[in-house]
């Protein structure tokens, strides 16, 4: 039998909230996502992205001009964990910003693999993902990187703790 109560979401304020928080948590709070110039492009749910220019300070092999492997998966990496973030957010959707912080500061890391498939070439670079399960304590996530030619980069998966 399904229930007629329709869950109680956050008012579009405290969505605007959440969604400033999360934006300096991941653009400012982590150096390294500053180092690289990490920015949120999307809080889509389907597909959380994340955003940066390449610059002389990411590249990899000085003959070449392309991205360091280190900074391909750091991008998989963070945008994997912001995915969980706005799929934990969305599961928890009558919370405010500051518990969905609370949850956030639980999150880590358990495996990371990371797949190069083409050379790090490009003026920019965007890196999605997508949940594909959240447990109660643990988070399965696929995601991607492609240069701004639509091009794909390295694809990544990890798993993170989330409780």
């Amino acid at each position: 039998m399904k229930s007629s109560v329709t869950p109680i979401r956050r008012s579009p304020e405290e969505q605007a909230n959440f969604e400033a928080t999360f934006k300096k948590i991941f653009e400012h709070g982590f150096g390294f996502n500053e180092v690289i110039g990490l920015k949120v492009e999307s809080f889509d749910p389907e597909s959380p992205r994340l955003k940066f220019e390449m610059r002389p300070e990411l590249v990899g092999s000085f003959i070449h001009k392309r991205l360091h492997g280190g900074v391909i998966a750091t991008a998989l990496d963070t945008v994997g964990g912001f995915a969980v973030a706005v799929a934990v957010a969305d599961k928890y959707a009558s919370e405010m910003a500051e518990q969905i912080v609370a949850r956030f500061s639980r999150f880590g890391t358990i495996d990371l693999r990371v797949d190069y498939l083409r050379l790090g070439v490009g003026r920019s670079f965007h890196a999605s993902a997508k949940v594909v399960r959240l447990g109660g304590r643990i988070a399965f996530v696929q995601m991607e990187l492609k240069n701004d030619a639509d091009q794909l980069i390295a694809t990544g998966t990890a798993t993170y703790i989330v409780s």
